[in-house]
């Protein structure tokens, strides 16, 4: 039995039963079983399907919304994400049909050969998410997934279970549905016993896991797509709207309370207007406020995991210790038996500060200066992670020029966290920060699909003799 704590309280007040190897395998067979007819009945079914689902969870919207805000701590980011998670729904079947097309080409070397693909899907997807979108990191793959054709099992994070038993009804609500897809609460080592039952793995975590995922799935010669951690940096140009680019940046930095993968951890700022820039930013984070005691009124709400707190007053202790001052904010407090952080700005900062190269996930702001355009880049290159960056200048072509250098698979530019929005941007070229294109566009579908070549001759084949 597992015992779930309350972010809020920091009371264990729910519980759950993992399922066993035997019944993981079995519900894996079942789901095997049934994928099959579920391909065959073709993407305009399984669109009126998945539709039928979004309409489901949509209708228990206010039960799946209400266990999600005890599993985080947080209420409007709560509603947000299930509303978010019907649309996503209904925007792959929107989008997907246009992605699978399957067109005749004249060879180019052959006057008589033609050639086309087959997609076919992988017959049982594994996805293990995490814990700081609990519902929206469940359903990112395993919506393109169900869409491509594939069986899907999903093992959320056990730190915010309480929602998978509402959703769970959302899927019963759609036989056809409940026949491939299936979502259990488990541990690691469920996840771990679930990598040896599917034939591709979505992992979404720390670089540390999705290392051992990797391993795991490679030793079965099964493809891993890998969602990891992120050091996303902000360079503000001279030419930058000062006001502008510290409201982009706060918002991209403590939303969430930091804890989010494309969070904005480190801002680099000219010399010439540093001290500027951090009066501006401090002044607007002081006046962001904590959801406590009213979990409706405020900003930012608890750390939904009780050990990053630890983290972060780690990364502050480290950085104040090698010289760093804290301008507002600080270390979490505990408040009510939850862990909480204000929005925190820190200055004299370096890259000897695990505060400005290990992932901090929490609303904090180092800022840095800068002599010339070059250090700037040069500093936000200076990362084993690559997932996003944001860059802020007095014109578009200005940004993009600094932004065409700069080591990560998404850009804001004049924006901070604009690559939630990213339909095409690569992690594995860049660090640590994953494997795969972007789940949002093409990649996001066609990754389900092994692609069988088609070839064609027309006319007669070659003769030997």
């Amino acid at each position: 039995m597992i015992q779930v704590r309350n972010p809020r309280t920091g009371q264990h007040d729910y519980s759950f039963e993992p399922p066993t190897d035997a019944a993981l395998a079995a519900c894996c067979a079942a789901l095997r079983q049934a994928q099959p007819a579920w391909w065959r009945a073709g993407m305009e079914h399984r669109i009126a399907v998945l539709r039928r689902w979004a309409d489901a969870i949509e209708e228990r919207r206010d039960a799946i919304s209400a266990a999600l805000a005890i599993d985080t701590g947080r209420t409007v980011i709560a509603a947000g994400e299930v509303r978010s998670a019907s649309r996503n729904i209904r925007r792959w079947c929107d989008y997907g049909p246009t992605l699978i097309a399957t067109p005749v080409h004249e060879s180019g070397i052959m006057p008589s050969l033609r050639y086309s693909h087959q997609l076919v899907p992988y017959q049982l997807v594994g996805a293990i998410s995490p814990w700081n979108f609990p519902i929206a990191l469940s359903l990112i793959d395993a919506v393109p997934a169900l869409l491509a054709g594939c069986a899907v099992f999903v093992k959320p994070s056990e730190v915010t279970p309480r929602f998978v038993e509402p959703l769970k009804e959302a899927v019963a609500a759609v036989p056809e549905l409940a026949r491939v897809f299936a979502i259990e609460a488990g541990d690691g080592r469920t996840g771990a016993a679930l990598i040896g039952q599917v034939d591709a793995v979505c992992f979404t975590g720390s670089v540390a896991t999705g290392r051992k995922v990797a391993v795991a799935a490679a030793e079965r010669f099964i493809p891993a797509f890998l969602e990891l951690g992120g050091k996303d940096p902000a360079i503000i140009l001279p030419s930058a709207n000062l006001e502008d680019a510290a409201d982009a940046i706060l918002r991209g930095a403590v939303t969430a309370s930091g804890q989010v993968c494309l969070a904005l951890e480190r801002a680099y700022v000219h010399e010439s207007q540093h001290d500027a820039f951090v009066d501006i930013l401090v002044n607007k984070a002081r006046q962001v406020q904590l959801n406590y005691p009213d979990i409706g009124k405020g900003d930012l709400g608890p750390l939904i995991f009780d050990r990053q707190a630890d983290i972060i007053d780690a990364h502050l202790d480290d950085a104040v210790a090698k010289g760093a001052v804290i301008r507002c904010g600080g270390k979490s407090e505990n408040l009510g038996g939850g862990r909480y952080c204000r929005a925190t700005v820190v200055t004299n900062v370096n890259h000897s500060m695990k505060l400005m190269t290990d992932e901090t996930f929490g609303p904090v702001i180092p800022v840095m200066s800068y002599r010339t355009v070059d250090e700037a880049v040069d500093l936000a290159n200076d990362s084993e992670f690559g997932l996003s960056a944001a860059v802020f200048a007095g014109t578009l072509d200005e940004a993009r020029a600094v932004a065409e250098r700069i080591n990560a698979g998404g850009l804001s530019l004049n924006d901070a966290a604009l690559t939630r929005e990213t339909y095409e941007a690569e992690k594995n070229s860049f660090g640590y920060s994953g494997m795969g294109g972007s789940r949002m566009g093409a990649a996001g579908l066609l990754r389900f699909y092994r692609k069988k070549a088609l070839l064609m001759q027309t006319g007669k084949p070659a003769k030997l003799v």
